[in-house]
């Protein structure tokens, strides 16, 4: 790069921008993918083809409904959203918080965001993307528990205005204590949002409590049920709040053939709530076998995915890896995580292939 580019993007590119480092996806080609908390299961040939033939219908020519009302009007049974609560959508739920993050960016870079750590890196980055502060409380080093102390100790603080809590959390896979959380809700002076991403795969949600607290919101995401190629997620909350949020939400983005296919796809729930099933079990069985492991320590897992430790992890990913099975090198990401790699859990013959894999790289 020559010094008039390098110049050019130091005088006009934010320093919080060049400081941070893009979203990085490994590439997977021809490997057993369980590093990224995907549905491993596939569409049945009948049901595609069903699909395929709703998508013909689609007219690509004309812009979509630009309040996916359809959509909406899917999802609020199958999520249980109240009846008196508002909905908003997102492509995937990253667009979700980077609108939150963009709405409450006060002027002067005074408004915080505030999370347990280690948790989702998004909260994170889109923070700083955004000209948010950031402020991270770590999580009980033995067993990634809330340190509720010390959160209520930050809020009181910082008084941040937006606070996000990962329920389970990623990539711990714990779900907090209720009656933590319901204390954070009730100390913050604003939004706490609750992330339920892995809700299908856990024993609790805070979706009927949206009534009965204004500053909270519920996000929920398709992508781990086994839509993720379609980029949908969901914010539910009061609607005076979300009507705030609605401005910053880009024009039509939720494409035509998205909303096409995810209504075609809720139509068949069934089978999603089938397949999370399956994986509930399945997770029991991996769990169970890391747990007999020699020098290998696991955490309890209310999501899709299962968190452990080794003595080397760069060592064993890369060795596990070269068995053709990627999963998640979490060391280095954070203190707490020292060690660390995780794993989502797949389909039964996956599931062998990565335990396999892990016997023979320890």
């Amino acid at each position: 790069m020559s010094d008039s580019l390098e110049s050019l993007i130091n005088t006009w590119i934010r320093p919080e921008i060049q400081a941070i480092s893009s979203y990085h996806v490994p590439e997977s080609a021809h490997l057993i993918k369980l590093d990224a908390m995907e549905n491993p299961y596939v569409w049945e040939a009948e049901m595609q083809t069903a699909w395929l033939e709703r998508l013909r219908g689609v007219t690509v020519n004309r812009y979509p409904d630009p309040g996916a009302r359809a959509v909406k009007s899917a999802l609020r049974p199958l999520m249980q959203v109240p009846e008196n609560s508002g909905l908003i959508l997102g492509n995937g739920s990253d667009e979700l918080i980077q609108m939150l993050t963009l709405a409450l960016a006060l002027e002067g870079g005074k408004a915080l965001l505030l999370a347990p750590e280690p948790s989702f890196v998004m909260y994170k980055m889109l923070a700083q993307v955004c000209g948010m502060k950031y402020l991270g409380v770590p999580l009980q080093a033995h067993d990634f528990t809330l340190n509720i102390e010390a959160m209520l100790s930050a809020i009181k603080t910082h008084q941040p205005a937006l606070i996000f809590l990962a329920y389970p959390n990623n990539p711990t896979g714990n779900l907090f204590e209720r009656s933590a959380v319901e204390r954070i809700i009730s100390a913050a002076p604003g939004l706490v949002v609750v992330d339920e991403a892995y809700c299908a795969f856990a024993e609790d949600t805070f979706m009927p409590a949206l009534e009965q607290y204004p500053n909270l919101l519920v996000m929920r995401t398709l992508s781990k049920i086994g839509l993720a190629g379609l980029r949908l997620g969901l914010l539910a909350g009061h609607p005076a709040w979300l009507a705030q949020l609605e401005k910053t939400r880009l024009p039509y983005n939720i494409n035509s053939l998205s909303q096409a296919s995810v209504i075609f796809a809720l139509e068949h729930y069934e089978q999603f709530l089938a397949q999370s099933a399956q994986i509930r079990s399945a997770r029991s069985l991996v769990f169970r076998y890391l747990q007999d492991l020699p020098a290998v320590q696991a955490w309890h897992s209310q999501a899709n995915f299962i968190l452990f430790r080794v003595l080397d992890a760069p060592k064993t990913f890369a060795a596990i890896k070269a068995q053709g099975v990627l999963i998640k090198n979490l060391h280095g990401s954070h203190p707490l995580l020292d060690q660390c790699l995780r794993v989502t859990v797949g389909k039964p013959e996956e599931n062998r292939a990565f335990l396999d894999a892990l016997r023979h790289a320890l």
